[in-house]
């Protein structure tokens, strides 16, 4: 059975579909056993969800407001 590092380290590929037979199962039965890991998978599959709704192109609004965030958080 996989390590819950293995799992991690595999996990992209286990998302996109990219595993062999084996591997898959290896997964699922890590999964079975390891809530930590379910919950790391749900989290994954969140993830991906909203990267793919954002939009191709740029907003120059969000790029702007992206950079006031960033300054205000390396203010001391």
């Amino acid at each position: 059975m996989l390590s819950c590092k293995e799992l991690v380290a595999h996990s992209s590929d286990f998302l996109d579909g990219q595993l062999s037979l084996r591997e898959r199962l290896s997964v699922r039965a890590h999964l079975a056993m390891c809530r930590h890991c379910r919950r790391f998978i749900r989290q994954m599959k969140v993830t991906q969800g909203v990267l793919r709704a954002l939009p191709e192109t740029a907003i120059p609004e969000l790029e702007a407001l992206a950079e006031r965030l960033a300054q205000q958080r390396r203010k001391p």
